[in-house]
């Protein structure tokens, strides 16, 4: 393999049937091998406010009580992840859905309680590199949840970004490995409001004034620290872009 891509998706984009069957058409059109990493979270947390359970989110991450996890592994390893492969199916990519526990795929540890108990939210340990490399040769497109497992039979869920890096490291082993991470808007914005305010590059040295001030916040924190661990450890490239702009220039550059 000359290369192998990994795209994260999430946000507003599989909320909307229309952009994600346009994204998902995309996707099928990269050349080469390919695996996709997914969220769900606004449709996870309706899902739960629906059963009455409490959302809790800190620095853009779910806390996971035991009610919690149920919905997030119906929603994430069931529901969205079946859609997105039978989406790409239909545009001609020939997909597999996975969770960790499949295949023993990536296994996780329980995160610490302190100094935030998170409940049943795990940490990535391992992901079997190997496995990618069988899969990708037998020209199967891996699709990701977030779902991990601790190996003695325990579901954890996982920050999709997170999962994405990991995953992108262990394909690294493989072949060298470009990550992108696609949501709803055209970059990291300096403006929120402004589509024209991307920010073209972040560095490890760059990254903390833009969370001091504010720039970087919620969900981006966990993206953009994950972009930098994986391009620290390894992925050749990272992109944070638009899911309507997957095959163009237009994005943040991760160094």
């Amino acid at each position: 393999m000359n290369g192998i891509t990994v795209v994260k998706i999430g946000g507003n984009v599989i909320d909307d049937p229309a952009a994600l069957k346009a994204f998902l058409g995309e996707f099928a059109a990269i050349e080469g091998p390919k695996i996709l990493v997914h969220g769900g979270g606004k449709l996870a947390t309706r899902m739960a406010e629906r059963l009455e359970l409490k959302v809790q989110m800190v620095d853009g991450r779910r806390i996971t009580d035991k009610g919690t996890l149920d919905v997030v592994t119906m929603v994430y390893a069931g529901l969205v992840n079946k859609q997105i492969v039978a989406g790409l199916q239909a545009a001609g990519c020939n997909a597999i859905g996975l969770s960790g526990a499949d295949g023993n795929a990536v296994t996780a540890r329980r995160r610490a309680p302190q100094p935030i108990d998170y409940g049943f939210v795990g940490d990535i340990e391992r992901v079997d590199s190997e496995l990618l490399r069988r899969l990708l040769e037998a020209g199967l497109v891996p699709v990701f949840s977030a779902i991990m497992h601790d190996g003695r039979g325990t579901l954890l869920n996982c920050n999709a970004d997170s999962v994405a890096s990991a995953v992108a490291l262990g394909a690294a082993a493989v072949a060298p490995t470009d990550l992108v991470f696609c949501f709803e808007k055209a970059g990291v914005l300096r403006d929120p409001d402004d589509e024209a305010s991307v920010i073209p590059e972040i560095t490890a040295a760059s990254y903390p004034p833009l969370k001091a001030d504010g720039t970087v916040s919620k969900g981006m924190i966990p993206k953009i620290e994950n972009a930098l661990k994986a391009v620290g450890q390894g992925v050749r490239s990272v992109t944070i872009r638009s899911s309507a702009h997957l095959e163009n220039g237009i994005g943040t550059v991760i160094r």
